[in-house]
């Protein structure tokens, strides 16, 4: 069961990448795009309808609404680009992840937060 589980979440995760990609192509219908870009959007937002810390309604949407959405989105596109989509979605998620790219960035955010607390002491001291 944890086997399906956890197949079944990779291909959630697939289909919402597919659907992002879906969302910016010019091929996919365009009630299909505006249905792909809220559904994507809203899946890897990490912001939720429902916050997650609220018991049992928080994973509502995680177990409900992104499901729903991915196969509402998933019926307005042809089949054959969304197959389409759906491989292309497998090559982006089988990159590998930089960790050197992840820690410069990591950097540049600790930076920008040094030079604003910087800015805010000296605009606190000038007071």
């Amino acid at each position: 069961m944890l086997t399906a589980i956890k197949g079944w979440a990779k291909r959630l995760k697939r289909d919402v990448v597919a659907l992002w990609i879906a969302a910016r192509s010019a091929k996919t219908p365009w009630v299909a795009r505006i249905i792909a870009l809220l559904v994507a959007g809203y899946a890897l937002s990490p912001i939720d309808l429902i916050p997650d810390v609220i018991p049992v309604l928080g994973l509502l949407d995680d177990l409900l609404i992104v499901p729903l959405g991915i196969a509402l989105a998933v019926a307005c596109i042809p089949a054959a680009l969304m197959a389409r989509y759906r491989r292309e979605a497998e090559r982006v998620l089988a990159r590998p992840v930089s960790r050197v790219g992840a820690a410069v960035i990591l950097l540049l955010w600790l930076g920008v937060l040094v030079l604003l607390a910087g800015w805010a002491l000296r605009a606190a001291g000038a007071r």
